[in-house]
C-alpha cells in the first residue's frame, strides 16, 4: 500500500539567525484565537473586557511553566534532576499537556484572587478556548513529527521521514481532531441556558471528554523510553486518570445540587 509521507520542514521561516517554527505559530495562534474568543464571551455576559489582558498574561505563564515542569517532573526526572538547567532549555522541546492543565488551574487561581469573579465561572469558560488551543498544538505536533504513533497498517497510516520509513497511527491527528470536536460541542452547549445555570458542568465535561480521548488515543503512541515498562497503563494515562474523576465529580455535582457551586 502507497501510504501518505509526511516530512515537512518543522521551521516555518527563517529571518537571519532567527527560526520561526510552525509549532510556535500554531501555539501563537491559539492564544490569540483563544483571546477574541473569551472576548466575545465577556461581552456577551456584560464582564470587563479590561481584565482579558491580565488574565492572558497569567494563562500563557501557567501553561508555559506547567507544561514545561509537567514534562521534566512526570517524563523524564532523573534527566532533569541531574542537569537542573536544562530545565530551562524549552527550545529543545519538551512540554506536557498534563502539566500545562495544573499550570492553568494554578494560574487562574492565582488571578482569581484579585477579582470578583467566581473561580468555576472562569474554568467553565476557559473550557471551550482551552480545547481550540490543545487542537492547534496538536496541529503544530503534527508539524513537528512528534507524539507519533505506532507503527499500523490502517489505510490512513502516516509515514513520518523525518522520524523513519514505517507507516504510523497519526496519533497527533487524532488527538487533534478529538479536541476541534470538543471545542464545537462545548461552545454549543455554552449557548444553552440551562448549561451556563450549571457552574462546574462544562469545566467538568471539559476534563472527562479531554482526558478520556487522550486515554484512549495513548494506546496507539508510541511510548517515551524513559517509561518503556511492562506495565500497561503509560504515564499519560496514568496522569489522565485524576483529570477525569474531577471533572466526572464537577458533573456529577453540578447536575444534582440544587444551588450552584459558589467558588
Amino acid at each position: 500500500m502507497d501510504y501518505f509521507k509526511w516530512g515537512i520542514d518543522p521551521v516555518f521561516v527563517s529571518l537571519g539567525g532567527i527560526q520561526v517554527h510552525w509549532y510556535g505559530v500554531l501555539f501563537g495562534t491559539a492564544f490569540i484565537l483563544g483571546f477574541y474568543l473569551m472576548k466575545w464571551i465577556y461581552l456577551r455576559e456584560n464582564k470587563n473586557v479590561q481584565d482579558l489582558e491580565r488574565l492572558l498574561f497569567y494563562l500563557i505563564a501557567g501553561t508555559i511553566v506547567g507544561s514545561r515542569l509537567g514534562h521534566c517532573l512526570f517524563y523524564n526526572p532523573a534527566y532533569y534532576l541531574n542537569n537542573p538547567v536544562k530545565i530551562f532549555a524549552i527550545w529543545e522541546g519538551g512540554l506536557a499537556s498534563h502539566g500545562g492543565g495544573i499550570g492553568v488551574l494554578i494560574s487562574l487561581y492565582l488571578y482569581r484572587r484579585s477579582t470578583q469573579a467566581s473561580y468555576l465561572w472562569l474554568l467553565d469558560r476557559l473550557a471551550i478556548p482551552t480545547a481550540l488551543a490543545a487542537f492547534f498544538i496538536r496541529v503544530g505536533n503534527f508539524f513537528n513529527s512528534e507524539i507519533v504513533g505506532i507503527p499500523s497498517s490502517v489505510p490512513w497510516a502516516i509515514v513520518f521521514e523525518r522520524v523513519d520509513l514505517i507507516p504510523r497511527h497519526p496519533a497527533q491527528i487524532y488527538e487533534a481532531l478529538s479536541y476541534a470536536l470538543i471545542f464545537i460541542l462545548l461552545l454549543v452547549l455554552y449557548r444553552q441556558d440551562s448549561f451556563l445555570n450549571k457552574r462546574g458542568i462544562l469545566s467538568g465535561m471539559f476534563l472527562v471528554m479531554v482526558f478520556t480521548s487522550r486515554f484512549f488515543i495513548e494506546f496507539v503512541k508510541t511510548k517515551q523510553e524513559a517509561y518503556s515498562t511492562e506495565f500497561w497503563m503509560s504515564p499519560g494515562q496514568i496522569l489522565s486518570l485524576p483529570f477525569v474523576a474531577i471533572g466526572f465529580t464537577l458533573v456529577l455535582v453540578a447536575m444534582f445540587r440544587k444551588r450552584s457551586i459558589q467558588l
